[in-house]
């Protein structure tokens, strides 16, 4: 989810090509066309068009039904920074960054969406957030939906930090 130019959907496919034992069905979803364009572009580029789902989808909205309860990962890029106050110049694009007032709205939209589409208690998700939100009040607000976070990496580039967080539903 968040596929952008198709790279990390690209590269599970070649692990897949790799390790004859992982085999997931891929699907790279996206809220910009334009986007998913891109990576259906660089699928071609590298012969793996047919071997990859598009999905051009504001989170789950557009995912077909049989998804539902099937998915076991999911890698999100998340648009992650706060939006810029006051601009009157919203575009499009700004979408794939602008994450809401807080630079969490939209990850909080697709953590209350989620719970259709997760296979099992076992299911994991993965995705990436800036220190340039309030990590303190979006894990707080991921605790309250029920999910146990774990921060795997966090690397400083230019003037924030990004954190790789793995989530799977809490046990009751």
């Amino acid at each position: 989810m968040g596929t952008g130019t198709g790279f990390i959907a690209l590269t599970l496919h070649i692990i897949k090509t790799i390790i004859p034992t992982f085999n997931p069905q891929i699907y790279a979803s996206d809220i910009l066309l334009e986007a998913i364009d891109l990576a259906k572009k660089n699928a071609e580029r590298n012969n793996f068009l047919e071997q990859i789902e598009f999905i051009h989808s504001d989170l789950f909205h557009s995912f077909p039904e049989s998804l539902q309860h099937s998915l076991d990962v999911i890698i999100f890029n998340p648009p992650y920074l706060p939006s810029i106050k006051n601009s009157i110049y919203k575009r499009t694009e700004d979408r794939s960054w602008d994450g809401g007032e807080q630079g969490f709205e939209v990850f909080i939209d697709f953590l209350n969406q989620i719970p259709d589409f997760l296979h099992s208690t076992e299911s994991r998700i993965y995705y990436i957030y800036s220190s340039g939100v309030e990590l303190t009040k979006l894990y707080s607000l991921i605790e309250q939906k029920g999910f146990k976070n774990t921060i795997l990496e966090r690397r400083h580039i230019f003037m924030e930090d990004i954190f790789l967080n793995r989530l799977q539903l809490k046990d009751d």
